[in-house]
C-alpha cells in the first residue's frame, strides 16, 4: 500500500472504539455504545471465525462459539472498561475471545440454561467457504487472524469506495479502475484502460488519483474506528501494513 500518512481529520470524534471505551465515564447512553460495538462486531467477524478454526474447532464448533461470544460480548456486556482501554479493537477482541474459548464449557452451560439471544446471525455456509478457499500457511493461529482483520478492513473500504462511486453513477468506471487500488503493479498500463473506457489516459490518470486519494483517507478512517485515540491510528497502520 502506499503512504497513507497524513491528517486524521474530524470524523475520529465519533468513533466506535472511542465512544464504546468512553462509556460509562461520560454521557453516552448505552444504545449508542451497543450500536457503536454491533456494528464492528458485524464488519469483524470473519477474522475470529477463522481464528477458532484454526484452533482446531470443526466448522459447527467454531459457528457455535464465534456466535456465542458475540451474544456475550453484545448482549451481556461481560467485559470490563478495564480490558477496552487496552487501545486496540483488534487486540481486545482476540484476548477476549481467547479467555471465552478457555471457558467455553461454562459459557455452553449458560446457554444451555436458557442465555444467548442472538444479536446478529453469522452466515456458516458463506463462513466455512471463505475457510476452506483460504490458503494452506504454517503460521501460528494469531498471525493469520492478523492477516485476516486486514484483509477484512480493505474489502470494508473497497466497498464503501463503490458505495460512493455506485452514488453518483461511476460504479462500472469503479470496478475498471479499483485493479489500481489493489495491484497497482499488475493493473495494466493507464493506455491500455483509457482505450478499454473509450476515454484519455490523462482522463484515466486523473480518475485514478482521486479514486487512490479517497481510498487512503477511508482506510485511514476505518482504522480509526478500531483505535482509542487519533494518535493510535498511524502506529496501527504501520503494524497492518507490516502484516499485509
Amino acid at each position: 500500500m502506499e503512504n497513507l500518512a497524513g491528517h486524521t481529520g474530524n470524523y475520529f470524534v465519533t468513533t466506535r472504539w472511542s465512544l464504546i471505551c468512553r462509556a460509562g465515564a461520560e454521557q453516552i447512553s448505552e444504545s449508542d455504545e451497543r450500536r457503536a460495538l454491533e456494528e464492528l462486531c458485524r464488519t469483524y467477524w470473519y477474522p475470529l471465525y477463522f481464528y477458532v478454526r484454526r484452533r482446531g474447532y470443526d466448522s459447527h464448533q467454531a459457528q457455535d462459539l464465534t456466535q456465542s461470544f458475540f451474544e456475550q460480548l453484545i448482549e451481556r456486556n461481560s467485559f470490563t472498561i478495564a480490558d477496552r482501554e487496552r487501545g486496540l479493537f483488534r487486540t481486545f477482541l482476540l484476548s477476549a475471545l481467547n479467555n471465552f474459548l478457555a471457558n467455553e464449557r461454562a459459557y455452553s452451560l449458560a446457554k444451555k440454561r436458557g442465555g444467548g439471544a442472538e444479536v446478529f446471525s453469522i452466515d456458516a455456509a458463506t463462513a466455512e467457504d471463505r475457510f476452506q478457499h483460504e490458503p494452506y500457511t504454517e503460521e501460528t493461529a494469531e498471525r493469520a487472524f492478523e492477516k485476516r482483520w486486514i484483509e477484512t478492513l480493505l474489502t470494508t473500504v473497497l466497498d464503501r469506495l463503490a458505495a460512493e462511486c455506485a452514488a453518483v453513477g461511476q460504479l462500472d468506471r469503479f470496478e475498471a479502475l479499483k485493479i489500481y487500488l489493489v495491484e497497482d503493479r499488475n493493473a495494466g498500463s493507464f493506455v491500455e484502460m483509457a482505450r478499454q473506457l473509450k476515454t484519455t489516459e490523462a482522463s484515466v490518470k486523473g480518475v485514478v488519483r482521486r479514486l487512490r486519494s479517497r481510498y487512503r483517507q477511508l482506510i485511514r478512517e476505518e482504522i480509526s474506528h478500531t483505535v482509542t485515540n487519533p494518535e493510535k491510528v498511524d502506529s496501527e497502520l504501520r503494524h497492518l501494513i507490516s502484516i499485509f
